[in-house]
């Protein structure tokens, strides 16, 4: 009986409390001079961001059953504590990796549901689960720091392992090249990018440790966009573009600075539909957005936890209708923008 209490259908909000939205954050701010390239959409930070579809006139009788289930139901509502990075799949569900509680979370908005994927491999737990990617036939990919392996699931979240111990020592971020069907790598602690066919058989390695073009000081995390491999490398303050068929030298994008768009500790990368580059700068706690020439172009956030701001973020990524998401690491919530097109350079 109490069970059938809560059959409403819920809907995702990335702002269900409609708190921090109320006024549009436009990034660059609305003004004579600047013409806003992104605006402020909400956050995802776990059930909450599931609400009742439509509010209806309540039933006194339902509402007192809930509130004597919730007399035994004392347990916090199931959310993000360290978020890593994250892709939206073809069915429009968000995947985040978190890597405090050992789990992939999955934002279902189609389903009104909110999944937590704590299993790697049959009864094997994910330990640090931080770069994912899709995969072909709605597979996922998976990294594991510290297990030292890749894993895939299917779309239900069963799991198991594509790259085994001892062909990695810490991979972190991950690109899948679905023309090629490769998976690229980024192998942290050996300082090299790995690439994999789907059968977990190491084809090629790019780059070694060092501060030349191509060469690599801990990268983190990777994206692919027009036949060329994004790169933070993340100890050289730096972002590397790589020709994956070798035919030209790495385009440097930023350099080590104090400014802002300079790097200290570049991690997530990301491309858009306007093939503009974004760059997590964690240390400084801003979205740094760069065009395909590796001109800076724009910062979004700041050091804080007022919608727009950050602590710590790690990952970024964009799905097909250009909304950006932030991995708001030390926040512990996914920060939600929308790309207004057009160009991301103020004035243009």
């Amino acid at each position: 009986m109490l069970s059938g209490c809560a059959t409403e259908k819920l809907v995702l909000r990335f702002d269900p409390l409609r708190s921090t939205t109320e006024k549009r954050i436009y990034f660059p701010p609305i003004s004579d001079e600047e013409v806003p390239r992104y605006v402020y959409v909400g956050e995802l930070i776990g059930e909450q961001n599931f609400v009742e579809e439509v509010k209806k006139e309540k039933n006194p009788v339902i509402e007192a059953l809930k509130w004597i289930a919730g007399i035994f139901e004392m347990d916090a509502p199931v959310g993000l504590q360290r978020p890593q990075s994250g892709v939206v799949d073809e069915n429009g569900r968000i995947l985040v990796t978190d890597v405090s509680r050992g789990a992939v979370f999955v934002f279902d908005p189609l389903n009104g549901r909110l999944d937590v994927w704590e299993y790697a491999q049959g009864y094997r737990r994910f330990t640090t689960p931080t770069g994912i990617a899709l995969g072909p036939a709605g597979r996922i990919f998976v990294a594991d720091s510290d297990q030292s392996q890749v894993f895939v699931l299917d779309q239900q979240g069963n799991g198991s392992s594509l790259i085994a111990r001892g062909l990695l020592e810490r991979p972190t971020g991950l690109a899948w090249d679905a023309n090629a069907a490769l998976l690229y790598v980024a192998d942290t602690q050996a300082h090299q990018i790995k690439v994999f066919d789907l059968t977990g058989r190491m084809v090629n390695t790019i780059g070694q440790r060092g501060e030349g073009p191509g060469e690599f000081n801990y990268p983190t995390y990777l994206a692919l966009n027009r036949g060329k491999l994004i790169v933070a490398d993340t100890m050289n303050a730096r972002v590397q573009l790589i020709t994956l068929d070798d035919t030209a030298s790495p385009i440097i994008v930023g350099e080590r600075g104090t400014k802002v768009g300079n790097f200290v500790r570049p991690k997530g990368v990301a491309v858009d539909s306007e093939n503009n580059i974004y760059v997590i700068e964690s240390y400084y706690d801003h979205l740094l957005i760069f065009d395909d020439q590796a001109r800076f172009l724009l910062p979004i956030g700041g050091a804080g936890k007022e919608a727009g701001n950050f602590y710590l973020p790690g990952g970024v990524w964009i799905d097909r209708g250009n909304r950006v998401f932030v991995a708001d690491t030390f926040n512990g919530r996914i920060a939600v923008f929308e790309f207004l097109g057009g160009g991301a350079e103020n004035g243009n």
